[in-house]
């Protein structure tokens, strides 16, 4: 039989939740297993602290807790259960930070002119497993070709099978994370996905090319490469061509917001330069922003890493490459309407990168500029189901798109 450790144990589940209330390391590739411990953990406490629970209770019949150290392992575990309900208290409060930056931004009657926009098409019908919610909304004819790349160029097409053929509803192009080297469509943003599609929208996830295999811009490429497809096909969908904004989140919030920063630029849009890609509106959440600077945490690494594997070119003598990729480094007057969301706990992309960006393009874009920093949260804190957080970064994210929309109608 194997040797109890009731201490040890007990010792590594606080360690595991004073992560989650605040992530143990930020400097170096200490910071990986930090996120990969501390997400799950801050995002999914309920969980945790259930398991943790029926498990005490489960040695406890067993007798693990009657000895000294075992009675010291079960106080631990108590103070454990607390982090973890802090956790998810501090998780359910958070709603403010993701509505007040907005009110700040958009002004105080910013939700009345959101509801104008909104459908009569809408409805709630709550929350589903993965990959359950997925075919609830994609079609095996949604999932559609949008490049030559084969497998790595496809694209599901979230929407509401009651939806008109020939509607005109808005869009969403949702690019997923993966620090330029995974870019999987499945499992990201599914709860946006599926709020969305709940409420009338047509969203586009996608896959593209991936490092070390493909070297950059291909990432980039694609993501346009998709722009313009969408443009091209979505009315068959019922999708609005004029109306399509864009979202991801980490290497997908840097591939969005570098897309919404470049319609046209022929770089990034070999043998289809003239393909429409601009975008309505950009919501890139805890993304990289700046591909040249080396002051900050984690920035030697980082750049360490794109230099071997993404661009695979040394920044010294390729600096106009890295600035190119940069969306701090193009900044335009004629940007559209951002919202820039991003974690003050994230242990992979510090907070700065998200807050200075916004800075930088407030002061030179002439459309709204919103950004929202929500206290305690991690890296993907809009990955899980249920969590509190994914849920508040949908409701927000639509309440800015439709924000949007109002201003074009009135435009128009």
């Amino acid at each position: 039989m194997a040797k109890r450790r009731p201490l040890l144990r007990a010792l590594l589940e606080l360690a595991n939740a004073a992560n989650g209330v605040r992530p143990l390391a930020r400097e170096g590739y200490s910071t990986i297993p930090v996120f990969a411990f501390g997400w799950p953990t801050s995002e999914m406490s309920p969980l945790y602290l259930a398991g943790s629970v029926l498990d005490a209770v489960r040695r406890g019949l067993r007798g693990d807790f009657r000895s000294g150290q075992g009675r010291i392992a079960l106080a631990l575990t108590a103070l454990t259960w607390g982090l973890l309900y802090l956790i998810h208290r501090r998780n359910v409060e958070s709603q403010p930070h993701f509505e007040d930056p907005l009110r700040e931004a958009l002004g105080d009657e910013y939700p009345a002119i959101a509801e104008k926009a909104k459908p009569d098409r809408r409805r709630v019908v709550g929350v589903w497993p993965n990959e359950l919610v997925r075919r609830r909304y994609v079609e095996k004819a949604g999932t559609i070709q949008y490049g030559p790349h084969g497998a790595v160029n496809q694209a599901d097409i979230w929407r509401r099978s009651d939806l008109p053929r020939d509607g005109k509803a808005p869009v969403l192009l949702q690019v997923p994370g993966g620090a330029w080297s995974i870019g999987m469509r499945k499992p990201q943003a599914y709860p946006l996905l599926s709020h969305l599609a709940d409420h009338g929208w047509i969203c586009v996830s996608i896959d593209y090319r991936v490092s070390p295999r493909n070297t950059w811009p291909d990432h980039m490429v694609d993501v346009k490469r998709a722009l313009a497809w969408i443009k091209e096909h979505i009315a068959e969908y019922g999708g609005d061509p004029d109306f399509v904004a864009i979202t991801g989140g980490s290497a997908g919030g840097h591939l969005s917001a570098l897309a919404a920063l470049t319609p046209g630029d022929p770089q990034f849009q070999p043998g289809f330069e003239d393909s429409d890609t601009s975008v309505v509106a950009a919501v890139p959440i805890y993304g990289r922003y700046d591909w040249i600077s080396a002051q900050g945490s984690g920035r030697r690494e980082f750049l360490g890493f794109l230099q071997k594997f993404v661009v695979k070119k040394p920044i010294l003598a390729n600096r106009e490459i890295y600035a190119d990729a940069s969306p701090s480094y193009r900044l335009r007057a004629d940007a559209p309407p951002f919202f820039i969301l991003h974690g003050q706990d994230d242990s992979i992309i510090p907070v700065p990168e998200g807050r200075e960006f916004a800075e930088a393009l407030r002061e030179v874009s002439t459309s709204p500029v919103v950004y929202a920093e929500i206290p305690h949260a991690q890296h993907a804190f809009d990955f899980y189901y249920g969590s509190p957080r994914a849920h508040y970064t949908a409701q927000a994210v639509e309440e800015f798109l439709y924000w949007v929309q109002a201003g074009r109608k009135v435009a128009d």
